[in-house]
């Protein structure tokens, strides 16, 4: 028996599994977390974006500045009842309506679920379809990562 300070030997497929990154348990072809970040530039705007992909649904993080923040978030989801995904604020402000309506387009878009934070400061209607257009030709550039 192996003691705390001698690492307990594995032979076979848990070990090859451990060595590829794997945790025990999960064999090939399991979904795992995928991480993308980007960023668009609309005038003197710089807009960055992070997507955290998971099995059945998908975080995206939008943001300026070097001190990214969490003010709120929203999901989306496709309903089987409705044409229109469902949606509704987790946490920030009811009146800002921004990462709601975007959560939901994407969510139609996808078919997944979508958890949308949108931190920008600037409601101009013009950046807000610049970074709508911005994810969705990042969608279309690298389908796997969303």
């Amino acid at each position: 028996m192996a003691t705390m300070d001698e690492p307990q030997k594995m032979e076979g497929a848990a070990a090859e599994r451990l060595s590829a990154g794997a945790a025990p348990g999960q064999g090939e072809g399991v979904d795992r977390i995928s991480v993308h970040n980007f960023c668009g530039r609309l005038a003197e705007q710089l807009v960055h974006f992070h997507a955290m992909r998971l099995r059945d649904s998908l975080f995206l993080w939008i943001g300026e500045g070097s001190a990214p923040v969490l003010g709120n978030l929203a999901v989306a989801m496709s309903s089987p009842r409705d044409s229109i995904p469902v949606s509704s604020l987790l946490f920030g402000n009811a009146s800002d309506s921004i990462s709601d309506s975007l959560a939901q387009r994407l969510a139609s878009k996808t078919k997944k679920q979508i958890f949308v934070s949108y931190n920008i400061q600037n409601t101009d209607g013009s950046l807000i379809l610049f970074v709508e257009n911005r994810i969705k030709e990042e969608m279309a550039t690298f389908p796997e990562k969303f």
